[in-house]
């Protein structure tokens, strides 16, 4: 049974996959949280797919994927903005068009001769395939977004609970909506590697979602979330490792189950 569980920590692969997990883990949880309350997962589903165009262009030029990440995040974050600014269409739809166009420029760009094999990867991601400094950035980035989570969390528990009474108490609305949408950004960029720019909405969402269904103030649920997301992770690659599935895929998948779990436990308990 020890061989069992320590086989797919044996080699520098699975060790650093299980690293990268925890980051994800702390990241997702603990963002997802604020995610969930402000009802942002369709801004960083949007967000997540509208990167592709700026992934593809670094695997082309060579560039780190980060850096591509990061200009992708940019141009989609100001195309979403004056999409919204259509009153015409209205702002959901605006976005999807900006979003669906962004992902089809991605693809196109993908079909480019010069494209490097396993470029489907920043779709699903990689998880088994970061490197050392992937793992050094994305634990920099961690770093800064629980940091900066620690620091904004009474601004941000005043604008998320009561945003008509933030500005007499102090807190200014549009600031914290700005911070929240950058670290939103940051977190994409350490989850985009392991899950790929189509799963990465998984480890921001599913795990806020689960642990909102099982808990009812904000310090128990980000501790949830945060557990809920490291064992999902964990669980998924044990899956990826001795069913020979995707790791991305894997850990997505475990993150759906867990929250169909939750949810019917708190169903359960709210019954009795």
């Amino acid at each position: 049974m020890l061989d069992w569980l320590l086989d797919p920590w044996s080699d520098p692969l699975g060790t650093r996959a299980l690293v990268e997990v925890l980051l994800l883990g702390a990241t997702g949880g603990a963002l997802g949280c604020w995610i969930v309350f402000y009802r942002l997962a369709y801004s960083a589903e949007s967000l997540a797919h509208a990167l592709l165009p700026g992934l593809v262009l670094a695997a082309l030029a060579g560039a780190p994927l980060v850096l591509g990440g990061a200009a992708g995040l940019i141009v989609a974050a100001v195309a979403v903005a004056l999409a919204g600014r259509t009153p015409a269409i209205g702002h959901d739809t605006a976005v999807a068009v900006v979003v669906t166009a962004l992902l089809g420029l991605g693809a196109l760009l993908a079909l480019s001769p010069d494209t490097p094999a396993r470029l489907q990867e920043l779709l699903f991601g990689d998880v088994l395939g970061v490197s050392d400094a992937d793992l050094a950035l994305a634990g920099g980035l961690t770093a800064l977004v629980l940091g900066a989570l620690v620091v904004l969390h009474p601004s941000l528990l005043v604008v998320g609970f009561d945003r008509s009474s933030a500005r007499a108490l102090g807190r200014a609305p549009l600031a914290i909506d700005v911070a929240l949408g950058v670290l939103v950004a940051l977190a994409i960029l350490v989850a985009v590697q392991g899950l790929g720019n189509l799963l990465v909405v998984a480890v921001l969402v599913g795990p806020a979602a689960a642990a909102r269904r099982l808990t009812r103030r904000v310090p128990t649920m980000m501790a949830a979330a945060v557990a809920i997301a490291v064992v999902s992770g964990v669980a998924g690659l044990y899956a990826s490792f001795y069913l020979d599935t995707a790791g991305g895929a894997s850990i997505a998948g475990a993150l759906v189950l867990a929250y169909a779990a939750a949810h019917l436990a708190g169903g359960l308990v709210r019954r009795a």
